[in-house]
């Protein structure tokens, strides 16, 4: 009896002290028993967070809220991450809800994966989210606007709204009926292949040669990027023309040539410079000239003996 009965006590206190941890487990009470470190946010509201609240990374958690204190316009979150969790220095905090009727938690960025890891005591920055109460007061306003929109239409009002429209289809309901007969027919010529629409559409030639363009088109613009292509590496006629620096220097040394040519001419130098620039040879030349005007003068009534004698003596 006495084994029965201290058999039946153990296994209650048993049941009693497992019961009282996993509810201390749930609430976070037994963080304190867990190796971690501490990293701390600011915010400017903590919208019902609690102490032992959830600290999650991307939805997995990572850690719990161990003291939330007042600070100067602020409310500074202190939480404890397990020792595995990895915080970067550029991740950030946030409080998030589970849903309209959830827990709130603390939400935490990954971060970039060139950042460094937060050490013990860094302080994160934060994301401010929407407030549900603000939320739920937009809402509220939203629906009241529409509450009200609704009860501003009345009979007479509708009635206002609507008497004309209703006036101008009873006014007019043979020429709109003939409108939509007129719409049935042209849609149904349209889908038959009847008229320019729709052999646009259902023409099988008309796509074959809107085909053909289409390629013929793309077909031009490759042979006018590869005559591109060719032209930048060098190839062709104008390829080379471009590119080669041997027909840029031979046509730079002959204009060189050239210029320098002009410059003796200019100068005076050589055949014909004397003949561009000297004053004398253009003195004899006019002079000849004229002697051989003069010389000319009456050849038609002489012979061809009397000619060369004119023209010897008037030339020397």
């Amino acid at each position: 009896m006495k084994n029965s009965l201290e058999t039946k006590l153990g296994f209650f206190v048993f049941l009693a002290i497992l019961a009282a941890w996993a509810i201390v487990e749930t609430l976070g009470g037994a963080e304190f028993l867990h190796r971690g470190y501490h990293v701390s946010a600011l915010f400017d509201t903590v919208q019902d967070l609690k102490v032992g609240d959830s600290v999650k990374e991307a939805g997995v958690e990572i850690g719990r809220v161990e003291h939330i204190v007042l600070a100067t316009n602020k409310v500074r979150v202190i939480m404890k991450l397990h020792a595995d969790a990895i915080a970067k220095t550029d991740s950030a905090a946030s409080i998030k809800f589970t849903g309209l009727m959830g827990q709130n938690y603390v939400a935490i960025s990954f971060g970039t994966p060139e950042a460094p890891a937060v050490l013990d005591g860094a302080e994160l920055a934060t994301e401010t989210q929407p407030d549900l109460n603000a939320v739920m007061a937009r809402l509220n306003d939203a629906a009241t606007g529409i509450q009200n929109l609704t009860k501003s239409f009345t009979p007479d009002t509708l009635n206002n709204l609507m008497g004309p429209l209703v006036d101008f289809v009873k006014q007019n309901s043979g020429h709109l009926g003939s409108a939509i007969s007129n719409i049935d027919n042209v849609t149904g010529q349209i889908a038959s292949g009847q008229g320019t629409v729709g052999k646009l559409i259902y023409d099988q030639r008309l796509y074959n040669t809107a085909l053909e363009t289409v390629t013929n088109i793309q077909d031009t613009v490759s042979q006018a990027r590869q005559v591109v292509t060719d032209v930048s590496h060098g190839q062709g006629t104008i390829g080379k023309l471009i590119t080669d620096d041997r027909l840029y220097n031979e046509t730079t040394a002959s204009m060189t040539n050239l210029n320098q040519i002009l410059q003796k001419i200019n100068d005076g130098q050589g055949t014909i410079g004397k003949l561009v620039n000297d004053q004398e040879f253009y003195r004899n030349a006019k002079l000849t000239l004229q002697k051989v005007d003069k010389a000319t003068e009456g050849l038609e009534d002489e012979g061809p003996l009397t000619v060369l004698g004119i023209m010897a003596n008037n030339l020397f």
